[in-house]
């Protein structure tokens, strides 16, 4: 394994942060479907720490893992959200962890992104948010548009014309 990642970059396409929550993997959905129809690369994102990170297979009472055990904890979790997102198999997708803080790790990944989608909450803040920090961070920092996803949100149905526009409901 190689070191323990701090920054991804990215060269277009669609990143996608998730924390493991349900926000996080509704956002992973729609931006999958976006990435596959506009036939982009999506890249979904994981921020951690060790208090964030699940537990390795190697901890064991009175024994702490190295960083890149804990990382590993991390790539399979992730990956297994990824397989559970059920995203269209032609979708391309890349998953990439970072061991910093979600915002600086999003807002790094962004730099070269076509689009950051993020999920309105996740695994932390107070229950009557709408957005929550992070993603409140993100809109205002971003180098690059940010779509947030928020659970259960409803939209409106719309088609398109030959030429692609929107034409009502």
């Amino acid at each position: 394994m190689d070191e323990v990642r701090e920054v991804v970059q990215v060269e277009g396409g669609v990143v996608v942060g998730h924390d493991g929550s349900k926000c996080a993997q509704e956002a992973l959905r729609w931006a999958g479907r976006l990435a596959r129809r506009a036939d982009v690369e999506l890249h979904v994102v994981r921020a951690w720490s060790m208090t964030s990170a699940p537990q390795p297979a190697t901890w064991e009472p009175g024994y702490v893992p190295p960083l890149a055990d804990w990382e590993q904890a991390v790539r399979d979790e992730l990956a297994a959200h990824v397989v559970a997102a059920g995203l269209d198999p032609a979708c391309r997708v890349t998953t990439h962890v970072v061991h910093r803080a979600p915002v600086p790790g999003l807002l790094a990944a962004a730099e070269g992104a076509s689009l950051l989608v993020v999920g309105a909450r996740g695994r932390g803040g107070f229950a009557g948010l709408l957005l929550g920090s992070v993603s409140d961070q993100l809109v205002h920092h971003a180098a690059c548009p940010v779509t947030v996803v928020r659970t259960g949100a409803q939209g409106r149905d719309f088609t398109t014309d030959e030429a692609g526009a929107v034409v009502g409901e």
